[in-house]
């Protein structure tokens, strides 16, 4: 059992990690990161740095607590949603954390594809967190 984290280089992606990697540490489990980016968006700099910050630090506080964690990158993946639910059915996960962001009035009608797919089709339960104000 462990907690299984969709990463994206975004303010809801960092949220979704550092609130993982908490509650890996809370409840004493691995962590596995899967960080997924689309066939042809390449991983640019300032992305590769802020992936390397957040996680560092996640990291940092699972090695004090003696947690394993694992980074998986998918770098040409078609199906981020597919990527977590892999991710999660692999590992016997207890939990996948995602982010969310906020959206328009019309957006609040239809829940983001791969969020709803998550949320649909996961082993496990699914945390959906969104990044701080």
């Amino acid at each position: 059992m462990g907690i299984v984290v969709g990463y994206v280089a975004n303010p809801e992606g960092r949220a979704a990690l550092r609130h993982a990697g908490t509650a890996a540490v809370q409840q004493g489990v691995p962590l596995v990161v899967v960080h997924s980016r689309r066939p042809g968006k390449e991983a640019d700099a300032v992305e590769a740095e802020q992936l390397r910050a957040v996680h560092e630090a996640v990291l940092a506080r699972l090695d004090e607590a003696g947690l394993g964690h694992e980074l998986q990158e998918v770098p040409d993946s078609e199906d981020p949603a597919e990527d977590l639910i892999e991710a999660a059915e692999r590992t016997g996960a207890s939990t996948i954390v995602i982010g969310l962001r906020r959206r328009t009035p019309v957006g609040k009608l239809i829940l983001g594809a791969s969020a709803q797919r998550i949320l649909l089709d996961a082993p496990c339960p699914v945390l959906a967190v969104k990044p701080e104000e």
